[in-house]
């Protein structure tokens, strides 16, 4: 019988694609859509659509036994950014939605996690440069701290109980389809929007900032390959490092003025900029490439050449 999934925080960035990306794989009426709110109305209309509170085990319980769920993919979080601006909410949301999920998991009434983890986990003490799988990890962020202790738990309950859940450290991802959601790399999607719209771009970073970056087609092709491994290649029950690609504000600014000419960037960086400052250049995806053949596709010329494309068009 084919199996049903929910989706938890789908009118999100990631949220929004993955949940298109599994009903053009599954059907429609196998994937169930929930957040906390509606959002985007084509995809609340293309689907079920559930109004949830993620951190309401009981509403998640009975929505699993409704929907008579399988695999869940755990996607509601409050980002960096905002994070930082109210922590016990992000703590609480962060945490509280992952415990509902791990032990209904445990308790068997849902097979598969996936939740996703994020280079906040790494910090200053963080070696910045090809960042290792196992690494010193000291975030300086309630979303880092939150991310690091979900990892914690996920290998926690894989041990004790045998649940299989499944993570990426995703780093900035960019996406013309979906608005960012109150993280530090969102500079990544703003930019291409403005230079299109205004012609013009004040980043909120430095211009020397480089931070690992991913096209969230690569993102979402990531999720899945991970979610249909063997479970037997999946060695890291904390979360998997994943690569693309590492930029700063100048060198993206440079990928748009090519197509762009007139394009223009300043600079004035806030709070962020010590978040950033806190997180690794580039990532080493080794062991994700090793253990179920992972391999990214886009760089930043093809990144720049589609969002300028799909965003103006």
């Amino acid at each position: 019988m084919q199996k049903n999934i929910l989706i938890i925080g789908a009118c999100g960035q990631i949220g929004t694609e993955l949940t298109y990306t599994l009903r053009a794989i599954h059907g429609n009426d196998k994937i169930i859509a929930s957040d906390i709110r509606e959002g985007n109305s084509e995809l609340v209309q293309s689907g079920p659509f559930e109004l949830l509170d993620a951190t309401d085990l009981n509403a998640v319980e009975e929505l699993v036994a409704y929907h008579e769920i399988d695999e869940v993919y755990l996607m509601a979080a409050m980002l960096s950014a905002t994070a930082e601006k109210f922590p016990m909410r992000a703590w609480n949301l962060n945490m509280n939605s992952l415990f509902n999920i791990l032990n209904l998991a445990k308790e068997k009434k849902i097979s598969k996690i996936f939740w996703p983890s994020s280079i906040a986990v790494f910090g200053p003490k963080t070696p910045q440069q090809l960042t290792p799988q196992n690494t010193i990890m000291q975030p300086t962020t309630v979303y880092g701290i939150s991310k690091l202790s979900g990892e914690g738990w996920c290998e926690y309950y894989f041990n004790k109980f045998g649940v299989d859940v499944r993570s990426l450290r995703y780093p900035g991802l960019i996406s013309w389809k979906t608005q960012p959601g109150g993280g530090t790399t969102d500079y990544a999607v703003e930019i291409y929007h403005k230079a299109i719209n205004e012609g013009h771009y004040t980043c909120f970073l430095e211009s020397n900032t480089e931070l690992p970056m991913m096209f969230m087609d690569d993102a979402i092709r990531a999720t899945l390959e991970l979610m249909n491994a063997d479970s037997k290649k999946v060695k890291q029950r904390t979360s998997y490092n994943l690569s693309g690609m590492s930029f700063t504000p100048a060198e993206i600014a440079k990928s748009i003025q090519a197509k762009i000419a007139d394009f223009k960037i300043s600079y004035k960086p806030d709070f962020r900029q010590e978040i950033a400052d806190s997180w690794p250049s580039s990532i080493d995806d080794t062991s994700a490439q090793k253990d179920w053949g992972w391999k990214s596709k886009f760089d930043l010329a093809k990144t720049t050449e589609i969002m300028l494309q799909k965003i103006g068009s």
